[in-house]
C-alpha cells in the first residue's frame, strides 16, 4: 500500500495501513525473553544488509562481519570468477574461527589451530594428515550462507534454505533502491556506535520527526519551519514489511556560509556524477528489519541497527560517494557532510538511552504512537507478525 499524506495536514495513514490506533506493549522493548524470540524469528531467517560491493573491489578481497544477534561471524569473499560468496567464518574441522582480520585480500584462508586451508570459494584445499580422517575432504567445505546484491548493497540470509529470494523479499523496494546514489557508489565514510538501548527503540528514533525541534533545535533548520514546525514528511509508503517516507525540506531555510559552500559543492559533484535526476525532497527507505537509506542528492547515507542484547545495540552509519576525493573541495565537502551527520546523531544517542532506562524500570505497560508515527507502528506490527509466525511453528505438532 502506498499512502499519500497531504502536506502538513492530519492524515488517516494509520487507518489506511490497517494498523489501528491502540497503545503498544512496552515489554518487547526490554524483555530478554522477547529478544530471544526476535533472534530466532527475524535475525536467523530474514535478509540482512551487511556490506557494499565497493568493499570487495576485485577477486581475492574479503571482509568479515560479526552478527552478534545470531552468534555468527560472516566471511564474504569475491572469487576469481567475480562472484560474491558468503560463509560462516568457522573451520569445518573443529569449529575454530577461521579469519580474525576485518578485511583484506588473499586467495586462501588457513585455520590457526590445525592449518586446514580453504580457498576463497570455500572449498577445502589442504588438511595436514588428511588420510587419517574418516571423511572425504570434498565434504568439508566452509558452510555457505545465502548472499545476494541489490543496488550495490550486499545482503545475507542465515536460514539454511531461505523461504524467498532477496528480490522477492524487497519487492517494489528493489527498484527504488536501484534509483538511489548508493547503486553507483564506489566508496563511503563510516561511523560506528554502541548504544545502551533496544534495537527497535533505537531504530524508531530515526523513523519519526516529532522530536526534531526538541532534540535538534540548532541542527534541524532545513527540516522544520513555521509552516511545518515538526518537520512531518510529505508522504508515507508501505511495501509489505518495508516502509518509506518523503522528507520535507524547508525552502526558506537559511544556512551558514560554510555550510552552504559544502552542500552546494556536494550537489555540484552529484550532478557531475550523473545523480542530478533525484527529486529535491529525499526519499527515506526503511527495509525490514534494521536498515534504512536516505537517498538525498548530496549526502546519501544508510543506517543499520544491529541488536546485541535486549537493551544494547550497535549502529553503523555510512555516507556513500561516487569516485575518489580527487580535489580539496570534494574532500572538504564530504568531510563536512559526514561530520555534520555525526553531530546530529550524537544529539539522539543520550535521549534514546534515557528512553531505554525508563522502559527498563517496568513502570510503563504501554507506549503511545501518534498518527505521524505510523512508520513506528507499522514496524512494530511487522516484528510481531514475524514473532507470532515463529511461535506458531513451535506449537505446531507437524
Amino acid at each position: 500500500m502506498n499512502v499519500q499524506v497531504p502536506q502538513f495536514l492530519r492524515s488517516d495513514a494509520t487507518d489506511m495501513a490497517g494498523l489501528g490506533t491502540s497503545p503498544i506493549p512496552a515489554e518487547p522493548y526490554y524483555r530478554p525473553e522477547f529478544f530471544e524470540l526476535e533472534r530466532e524469528a527475524i535475525f536467523r531467517r530474514t535478509w540482512l544488509q551487511i556490506g557494499h560491493v565497493s568493499e570487495l573491489p576485485r577477486p581475492g578481497t574479503f571482509i568479515v562481519r560479526p552478527v552478534e544477534v545470531a552468534n555468527a561471524s560472516v566471511l564474504l569473499t569475491r572469487g576469481r570468477d567475480g562472484a560474491i560468496r558468503a560463509f560462516h567464518n568457522v573451520c569445518t574441522h573443529r569449529g575454530t574461527q577461521l579469519v580474525s582480520e576485518a578485511e583484506g585480500a588473499r586467495t586462501s584462508f588457513t585455520c590457526p589451530y590445525h592449518a586446514w586451508t580453504f580457498g576463497n570459494d570455500g572449498e577445502l584445499r589442504a588438511a595436514p594428515d588428511a588420510e587419517r580422517f574418516y571423511v572425504d575432504t570434498a565434504d568439508c567445505a566452509l558452510k555457505k550462507i545465502a548472499v545476494d546484491v541489490c543496488a550495490g548493497l550486499i545482503f545475507i540470509n542465515l536460514a539454511p534454505s531461505p523461504k524467498e529470494s532477496l528480490r522477492e523479499f524487497l519487492g517494489e523496494m528493489a527498484e527504488q533502491l536501484e534509483a538511489l546514489p548508493v547503486a553507483k557508489a564506489t566508496t563511503f565514510s563510516e561511523y560506528v556506535y554502541d548504544i545502551d538501548a533496544n534495537w527497535k527503540l533505537t531504530y524508531d528514533n530515526f523513523q519519526e520527526n516529532y522530536h526534531l525541534r526538541v532534540v535538534h533545535p540548532d541542527t534541524s533548520g532545513a527540516g522544520i519551519g513555521p509552516d511545518n514546525p515538526f518537520g512531518y514528511p510529505l508522504s508515507f509508503g508501505f511495501f509489505g514489511p518495508h516502509r518509506s517516507q518523503t522528507i520535507w525540506l524547508n525552502p526558506a531555510a537559511t544556512v551558514e556560509p560554510i555550510q552552504g559552500m559544502a552542500y552546494g559543492k556536494l550537489a555540484e559533484f552529484a550532478v557531475g556524477e550523473g545523480l542530478g535526476g533525484l527529486p529535491a525532497n529525499p526519499a527515506y527507505l526503511a527495509l525490514f528489519p534494521n536498515f534504512f537509506m536516505l537517498g538525498s542528492i548530496g549526502t546519501p547515507f544508510s543506517h543499520t541497527v544491529m541488536p546485541i542484547s535486549a537493551t544494547r545495540s550497535r549502529g553503523v552509519i555510512r555516507f556513500y560517494w561516487v569516485g575518489d576525493d580527487d580535489s580539496a573541495s570534494k574532500r572538504f565537502a564530504r568531510e563536512y557532510s559526514t561530520a555534520a551527520g555525526v553531530d546530529i546523531h550524537s544529539e539522539d544517542r543520550a535521549i534514546i538511552e534515557a528512553g531505554q532506562q525508563g522502559l527498563n524500570s517496568g513502570a510503563l505497560k504501554h507506549i503511545h504512537f501518534q498518527e505521524q508515527e505510523v512508520l513506528l507502528r507499522h514496524f512494530f506490527q511487522t516484528v510481531m507478525d514475524h514473532v507470532d509466525a515463529y511461535r506458531a511453528t513451535l506449537s505446531d505438532p507437524s
